[in-house]
């Protein structure tokens, strides 16, 4: 269970990138006041955690329904998140958490923005979403095994709540350099864990 948690919390730090959406949102909230900046962070985390929360005890009968089996998900989920893994490490914006340079405009014009961009796509975007469903596939019929997915899970989000909250102060103390080694780090953790989804995605479904 303590290594379904790690893995847990592993997958949804890459995926979700809590330090560089610290500096997101700083950026993002510039002119509010800190007492609007708290509210804005709260919800964005609250809304995001239903959205993950649904797709990870919804997931599966979604994709029943739609016809598509574990191992697609697992070859295709594996697929996006080394995608994500590698413009992670080759210092690129990935598809998944960053928003156009339009959409960022309009965000930073509207006085509520946790719904776009902040939970979605920033915190539950395609690679966190994938992730839940897969984690949870790994752990069905382990009430315990899914317990700890959902540890792992609410651990980075509550994270990501802190560091909304102290956005400047992260983003200061870190600096450039340090949100780059960090979203390195991740990435490269990001990267063999999509291999080993696809590994695994291969070998349910009997190609090989």
């Amino acid at each position: 269970m303590f290594r379904t948690i790690i893995l847990s919390f592993a997958t949804f730090f890459a995926t979700i990138g809590p330090v560089d959406l610290a500096a997101i949102f700083a950026a993002l909230t510039p002119y509010h006041a800190a007492g609007e900046r708290r509210l804005l962070a709260f919800r964005a985390v609250s809304i995001a955690s239903g959205i993950l929360l649904f797709f990870a005890f919804g997931g599966m009968t979604l994709l029943g329904w739609l016809g598509i089996s574990l191992a697609a998900l697992r070859i295709s989920g594996g697929i996006l998140l080394l995608v994500l893994a590698i413009s992670m490490v080759f210092g690129k914006d990935g598809g998944d958490r960053r928003s156009s340079e339009k959409e960022t405009l309009e965000a930073m014009q509207k006085k509520d923005i946790a719904v776009f961009p902040l939970a979605m796509p920033l915190i539950a975007g395609p690679a966190s979403t994938g992730a839940a469903v897969l984690l949870m596939a790994g752990a069905k019929g382990h009430p315990l095994e899914q317990a700890a997915v959902i540890v792992g899970m609410m651990a980075v989000l509550g994270l990501t709540l802190l560091l909304f909250m102290a956005a400047s102060g992260v983003q200061r103390v870190l600096g450039v350099t340090g949100l780059h080694v960090i979203s390195r780090m991740a990435g490269l953790l990001l990267a063999a864990l999509a291999v080993q989804f696809m590994l695994d995605g291969i070998s349910e479904s009997g190609v090989l």
